[in-house]
């Protein structure tokens, strides 16, 4: 979640930008500015037990490089968190699809 870096807001995930606005998004509409100017997206995900998340995630990528995102904010790093309980391999799919070039895993 990116509550913490939002000041505890929750933003609008892109996948129900996409149900609500039929596919047409602006970028304005899912990436926002949290603490010192991270730029914060959240992609959302099916309901618990039905779907793929991970084909979720894919569609959030998707988006974000057709509304030339890392173009406009021009990162020095993407930070990807998935849940640590999840069971699909879905959350592979976006290494899988080339939006990785390391990947790092930590635990608590």
């Amino acid at each position: 979640s990116t509550k913490n870096l939002t000041g505890g807001r929750r933003i609008p995930t892109v996948l129900d930008q996409i149900k609500e606005n039929g596919g047409e998004l602006k970028l304005e509409g899912i990436a926002f500015f949290g603490y010192n100017g991270i730029v914060c997206v959240e992609a959302g995900g099916p309901t618990p037990g039905i779907g793929c998340a991970g084909r979720g995630i894919i569609t959030a990528f998707q988006k974000l490089e057709e509304l030339s995102a890392y173009e406009r904010f021009e990162p020095d790093i993407v930070l990807y968190d998935v849940l640590g309980d999840v069971v699909c391999g879905g959350f592979a799919m976006p290494i899988r699809n080339g939006y990785a070039d390391h990947v790092f895993i930590v635990t608590s």
